[in-house]
């Protein structure tokens, strides 16, 4: 397999499909195939051009995998790890609920996987919940996809011979229950949906997500890494440090014009015709997020 150097935008697309529906299978979406980037001896980032970004660990300890896709492609996921390592996956680690990241849990644990995430993903996979940017009613869990190992701050992995940070940054972001994970010895960090490269960023309100607490949550991934880190972000192509302060300075600015419009008391009607976001549009704006949209739920989540 090999990796494609710009982003495959089905994979917002297919989000979008998720986040506007119950996790349903697309009988008429065109056949989904991985590919993937060789980033260490031991460490793969996967795109699979519908969910979130994966990365592998690979080693004589067996495969680590974090995030595993959409249900309905769990059996592709499998075989596109399999043409990387014929050993079964025994950790998952879930970077957040979202059923584009954690779909797969389901079939991984079921085939013996230990799933691994932040105390409010099980909480939210256990009961399930709404989306309310979407209207949409996510149903709870299989007990085979529940997460079966749970930290409050953060936790290491001792695997492959590296160490593997995962760690709750604190804020809510993206949502209440964000894992970013640090391949300490390769220099590579997996952020989840905290970073969107070259899009505007789904925030999820209703799962405690904020603009602040994304922007709260870069800052800390920003103090950790170098010029030399190499970032698999939640979607987007493989990036680096100038492009995530990039991204944070864009939300930095985002913000300052959305609080000025919510102290001044306006409607989301009122600062969706204002064009707060004008300037960054052609940039990140390109995305299943338009401007217009992505400015509502932002607004709406202050």
């Amino acid at each position: 397999m090999t990796f494609k150097t710009h982003f495959v935008l089905p994979a917002l697309l297919a989000s979008a499909c998720f986040m506007a529906s119950t996790v349903t299978a697309h009988e008429h979406e065109a056949p989904v195939s991985y590919e993937s980037t060789q980033l260490s001896e031991n460490l793969y980032m996967l795109q699979s051009g519908k969910g979130g970004n994966l990365a592998l660990s690979v080693g004589e300890d067996g495969l680590l995998l974090i995030d595993d896709d959409y249900a309905d492609i769990a059996d592709t996921t499998r075989a596109a790890i399999a043409e990387i390592s014929a050993e079964p996956v025994k950790f998952v680690v879930n970077t957040h609920w979202h059923f584009d990241h954690a779909g797969g849990n389901q079939l991984l644990g079921e085939q013996g996987a230990i799933i691994v995430a932040h105390d409010n993903v099980r909480k939210r996979l256990l009961s399930g919940g709404e989306i309310k940017a979407f209207s949409a009613q996510i149903p709870p869990a299989q007990k085979a996809a529940l997460p079966v190992l749970t930290f409050a701050d953060s936790m290491s992995f001792h695997w492959n011979g590296a160490t593997i940070d995962v760690v709750h940054p604190g804020a809510s972001g993206h949502t209440d229950g964000d894992a970013v994970i640090y391949f300490t010895e390769d220099n590579v960090v997996h952020t989840g949906d905290l970073y969107f490269a070259g899009l505007y960023p789904f925030i999820d309100g209703s799962s405690g997500g904020s603009l602040a607490g994304v922007i709260g949550s870069v800052d800390k991934v920003l103090t950790r890494i170098d010029g030399d880190t190499r970032i698999i972000p939640g979607h987007g192509p493989l990036s680096n440090r100038d492009e995530l302060l990039t991204y944070r300075e864009m939300l930095s600015s985002v913000q300052k014009k959305l609080m000025q419009f919510k102290q001044q008391g306006k409607s989301v009607e009122q600062v969706v015709a204002a064009k707060p976001t004008a300037e960054f549009d052609a940039k990140w704006g390109q995305g299943f997020l338009n401007a217009d949209t992505w400015v509502t739920i932002v607004y709406q989540a202050l």
